[in-house]
């Protein structure tokens, strides 16, 4: 299939680069870690700050991005992605520094348990408990109660399909959107056609998924738990970005729902 020239220029450039599920996972992590160097200068924001707080399984660190002009301002609760396995706040920080900035929000960006020293749900857990810390301290942070969002690429628009999902049927807090950079929805098998077609020379290939979900899972038959995969499940609208100048996010309408029954 063919893609964008720019798409194609970014995939001849990592020709070269082995898979990641042909290395060893220090090497994976090293490597994913890397490309840090190779990003874009972002874009200009008040401020950034770390908070830790005590999370299901230990101390829990949140990276918070704070845009210019005076509040209070949306809050976007954001989960970096990279197979569950890969990646930190540092990888995401050039994208959640635009986020903040274009959007004109909050941004609190979540340093959840990595598999496979931690499998599902613990990164899941740690997801959902930072988005009610973020919600019960949005006064504090500037932010605006009524206009929390969840965010994420990748895995992460997995965790966040997830925690939106879980918030809903879990005693909230309630949220206005969600954010999915081309997330991950479902399981590797059976799969889909396009799944099947696109397995190969797109840069993320269908083995390294299946390496990455390996990692993920305690067992295969957990692939099937509807909190893993979110596609079978119906959860808040997709989220709409206006530009800067109208300082505020909404969710699209009700018909344009990402996810089904």
């Amino acid at each position: 299939m063919p893609v964008d020239p720019q798409i194609q220029t970014l995939l001849d450039r990592a020709a070269g680069v082995p898979a990641t599920h042909t290395l060893p996972l220090a090497a994976a992590r090293t490597q994913a870690e890397s490309r840090v160097a190779l990003m874009a200068p972002p874009a200009e924001i008040a401020g950034v700050r770390e908070v830790a707080i005590d999370g299901p399984g230990g101390q829990l660190r949140l990276r918070l991005y704070t845009p210019r002009d005076a509040g209070p301002f949306p809050l976007v609760v954001f989960f970096h992605g990279s197979g569950f396995v890969l990646c930190s706040l540092d990888t995401h920080d050039g994208m959640c520094r635009n986020l903040c900035a274009g959007a004109a929000a909050i941004v609190a960006s979540v340093d959840y348990r990595l598999a496979p020293e931690h499998k599902f749900p613990a990164g899941s857990d740690d997801c959902l408990y930072a988005t009610r810390w973020a919600a019960a301290h949005s006064a504090e942070l500037g932010a605006d109660p009524a206009r929390i969002a969840v965010a994420g690429d990748s895995a992460g628009g997995n965790m966040a399909a997830v925690t939106a999902l879980r918030v809903r049927d879990q005693g909230g807090p309630e949220l206005c959107a969600q954010l999915l950079l081309y997330p991950v929805t479902d399981y590797h098998t059976p799969g889909t056609p396009s799944y099947a077609e696109n397995a190969e020379g797109y840069g993320l290939t269908r083995d390294t998924m299946r390496w990455f979900w390996a990692h993920y899972l305690g067992d295969a038959s957990e692939g099937v738990y509807p909190l893993c995969r979110a596609a079978a499940r119906r959860g808040p609208g997709r989220l709409a970005v206006r530009p800067r100048h109208h300082r505020r996010i909404r969710p699209v309408a009700r018909r344009r729902r990402t996810l089904r029954r």
